[in-house]
């Protein structure tokens, strides 16, 4: 089960998104609030999916129904719809590490002398489509084969190759020369930057992003937990193995580009490219065929960063193709045929962002930060339970060794909604300072267009509740 739950929170996130991060918010300063939030946010809410699930034996929608009252399920069916809308475009993601790792161990990657137009050449014709369909196609038959079958000896084979890939990418890097000078940036503390309130908020935001905390995704797998395995240490041992594979990432980039790129390496691993591709798809293996004078010697380093890279997408994939699949099976829906139905809406729905890098970039937007309200959610259900009898009769309940104290109920029912707060307070305001337009629901990236598509989302739900959570609960009855 840890194998798999460490599958959830390893992602293109610890890798594409984290060092790019990093980078733009002053380096060993972003550490310090990113490992204070991993406390007050991240490992807070994993405890309470994993013990929602473990609990219920229901996904989100019936978990909530279950602990905050069956009229707040329209909650539960919110937190499913994010995740399942984050699967649509994230399957292209996906398919663009398939193609990336495909062209490596074809040499293409490594010849050609333009990365940028090689990339754009790729992403603005119809070949997205065909990986987009490949990357949930393998998902669809891991999930067909089962929790065990599938998911389970999935994750061991494509988490375990991950972490033995970035191990060894990791001995490459920092042998580079110059090497350390990436290093120092990475693990040096700045103060100034400690005193900017926006490096707190991107602290947060990332690792809300990286460890999967708040998406329901963890609840679900929860549901398959045995009674006596422990809720706590299940939960730590999540958090802290995500955030060292995210270190371990970003020494291997900032050692490389520091190492390869010279005075120039702040201006590219800062840089977001298209749809905020730039250092991945672009610069990197720019950097992989200057790596060395042997030309194999390179491609292997590029065939396993891609393949680590691809391994830790499909992880992630995986576990949002079983969220929305485990959604219908709780609907009565035998597992094949949810499988179908999920599988043909995710590819279909996910067409316009694999076709259109504007409505991927929209789409990232709107639902990456609505992450922050399925956060709020879970926190709600907990609190409306009863925060003090969840943690002493579920969380501490059959199974755990660790116990929980008191100041989980404070985390609960007072930081984590200081956090959402603060967090779509400050996201109001800097939206409207970069687009005077910021109501505007046709821009691509302001509060417009998610104040719109998320309040479509909550109205239909709130109108379906009754019949959505009716149907979901006869399972128990």
């Amino acid at each position: 089960m840890l194998i798999s739950t460490l599958g959830i929170a390893v992602g293109t996130g610890n890798i594409w998104r984290f060092s790019r991060i990093v980078a733009q918010n002053g380096g060993g300063s972003f550490l310090i609030p990113w490992v204070i939030f991993l406390f007050i946010w991240s490992i807070p809410l994993i405890i309470a999916e994993f013990a929602l699930g473990k609990f219920t034996r229901f996904g989100p929608l019936g978990a909530l129904a279950k602990t905050a009252g069956k009229k707040f399920g329209w909650m539960g069916a919110y937190v499913v719809f994010v995740s399942t809308a984050i699967m649509f475009y994230y399957s292209v993601v996906t398919g663009w590490c398939i193609k990336f790792l495909v062209s490596a161990i074809t040499g293409d990657l490594l010849k050609t002398t333009n990365h940028l137009a090689y990339w754009e050449n790729f992403s603005s014709g119809y070949s997205p489509i065909l990986f987009h369909f490949l990357a949930l196609s393998i998902s669809a038959y891991v999930i067909y084969k089962g929790v065990v079958n599938g998911i389970e000896k999935a994750n061991k084979v494509l988490v375990t190759s991950l972490i033995v890939i970035l191990l060894v990418l990791l001995v490459r890097a920092v042998t580079l020369p110059n090497a350390v000078e990436g290093l120092k940036y990475f693990f040096t503390p700045k103060v100034k930057y400690l005193t900017n309130y926006k490096v707190w908020l991107s602290a947060l935001t990332q690792n809300a992003w990286d460890t999967g905390a708040g998406w329901g995704l963890i609840l679900t797998y929860a549901i398959y937990m045995r009674k006596r395995e422990d809720v706590p240490l299940n939960a730590a041992l999540l958090g802290f193995g995500n955030n060292s594979v995210s270190l371990i990432a970003g020494i291997i980039i900032f050692s490389t580009v520091f190492s390869l790129a010279g005075p120039e390496a702040m201006s590219k691993i800062t840089q977001s490219g298209p749809a905020n591709t730039g250092l991945t798809f672009i610069y990197l293996p720019l950097l992989f065929s200057k790596m060395s004078p042997s030309f194999t010697l390179n491609q292997i380093f590029a065939i396993l960063f891609f393949l680590a890279l691809s391994s830790a997408a499909l992880t992630s994939l995986i576990s949002l193709v079983e969220l929305s699949t485990r959604t219908f099976i709780d609907f009565g829906l035998e597992r094949r045929k949810a499988i179908f139905i999920v599988a043909s809406m995710g590819f279909f729905l996910g067409l316009p962002s694999a076709l259109n890098l504007n409505f991927f970039t929209n789409q990232d937007w709107v639902w990456g930060v609505g992450l922050i309200l399925s956060g709020a959610f879970i926190a709600f259900a907990i609190i409306r339970f009863g925060t003090d009898r969840f943690r002493t009769e579920i969380i501490n309940g059959e199974g755990s060794d660790i116990k929980i104290g008191k100041f989980y109920n404070y985390i609960i029912e007072f930081l984590i909604p200081l956090q959402v707060v603060i967090l779509l307070v400050w996201w109001l305001v800097s939206s409207s300072s970069w687009d005077k337009q910021w109501w505007n629901p046709f821009h691509t990236q302001n509060a417009g267009t998610c104040i719109l598509q998320w309040g479509i989302v909550i109205g239909v739900f709130v109108i379906l509740n009754r019949v959505l959570v009716t149907h979901t609960l006869k399972r128990e009855r």
